[in-house]
């Protein structure tokens, strides 16, 4: 898919704005211009909320009552146009037809986000990783979602009864239906984590491969409470066992201490840990392939390339890399912010921005 253009009306400082895009776009400038709040305008159209965790109404401007956005896009093999409303409440319509809510936009409107925040996937622990896997299957399959949902619900069931628990002797009986329930809705979220990771093996390889101009190589492993073969009734065993065991452990700790909710994703380059052994440019570098890898692997499940929103993604990359960003991301339509002028000049087809106080002045 593709976004045409935008137009902006009492967004954050953005007061109005009207632009057409190329397929890449460099929106550059100073620091608090607005270059992000422009691109998270066009990614509340892929149906989420903020990625910067904004309530909707900190996104109207100060002194504003409403704020109204409007995208003329290329999808499905055909030009259509969505609008999101946000007042009291936040609305949407596409193609001149009202959706139930904006999430439903997302079903249409594709995109993945990099942003500095995403570098916690390597900096911090396992939920980051969990949360990028877990947020690129629900894109996906929206069954994933309710899979998620079903889980985290019989986990809060497990630990409930874990907090009031005396003793083992007491609990055991009652743990019994949450542990088979927790192991066929676990085995169901491991077992498709396992194969997102496997699908999404050589997009990763090829794109790090190009980032690195084939200097590093880079790898995932599943690191899960055991070691599973790639067979849902195999994982659902061993997960079943796992939480028996462990009874005595969870009652002491009045929590679940085993299943996907504590897994984690172990990301290497040149097979070691890039958390404790990576630069701060190949931390970055490995965020921004997986991210590029996940809109790969996004066009081959939907049929439709997603729009590629990167934040901020030039800092603490060498010239090469950014030379990869800038000029040889195949098929995405991408949107850059950076703030040095230098990098628009390494552009060598597209369209830049000049963002200011907001606007877009004429150069």
């Amino acid at each position: 898919m593709k976004i045409k253009s935008i137009q902006i009306e009492n967004y954050r400082n953005i007061s109005a704005l009207s632009t057409d895009f190329d397929n890449v776009n460099i929106i550059w400038g100073e620091n608090a211009q607005g270059k992000t709040n422009l691109l998270e305008a066009i990614y509340l159209f892929s149906g989420e909320k903020s990625f910067r965790g904004a309530r909707d109404k900190e996104l109207i401007s100060f002194n504003k009552s409403n704020a109204r956005l409007k995208i003329e896009f290329v999808a499905d093999n055909r030009e259509q146009f969505a609008q999101i409303d946000i007042g009291n409440k936040k609305t949407a319509s596409l193609n001149g037809i009202k959706k139930r809510s904006a999430t439903e936009l997302g079903s249409v409107v594709k995109t993945i986000i990099f942003s500095p925040d995403h570098l916690n996937m390597i900096k911090e622990g396992p939920a980051e990783r969990r949360k990028f896997v877990d947020g690129a299957l629900c894109q996906i399959k929206s069954s994933y979602r309710n899979l998620l949902k079903d889980y985290n619900r019989s986990l809060e069931q497990r630990n409930a009864l874990l907090k009031k628990a005396e003793d083992v002797t007491a609990v055991e009986p009652m743990l019994e239906i949450w542990n088979v329930n927790l192991a066929s809705l676990g085995a169901k979220i491991i077992f498709q984590r396992m194969s997102y990771l496997k699908a999404l093996k050589p997009y990763l390889e090829d794109i790090f491969s190009g980032i690195s101009e084939g200097r590093e190589s880079i790898e995932l492993a599943y690191i899960g409470s055991d070691t599973y073969e790639f067979d849902v009734d195999d994982i659902e065993h061993k997960l079943y066992e796992k939480l028996k065991s462990h009874t005595r452990v969870d009652v002491l700790n009045h929590t679940t201490t085993k299943g996907p909710h504590r897994d984690d994703i172990e990301i290497l380059i040149n097979g070691k840990s890039v958390k404790t052994y990576g630069s701060q440019g190949q931390q970055r570098s490995s965020v921004l392939a997986l991210k590029l890898a996940e809109a790969s692997l996004l066009k081959e499940m939907t049929g439709e390339n997603p729009i590629a929103l990167l934040d901020d993604v030039m800092s603490e990359l060498d010239e090469k890399r950014q030379d990869y960003i800038l000029n040889h991301i195949k098929d995405l339509q991408v949107f850059i912010t950076c703030c040095d002028k230098e990098a628009v000049l390494k552009l060598k087809k597209g369209k830049t921005l000049h963002m200011q106080n907001g606007a877009l002045p004429e150069e």
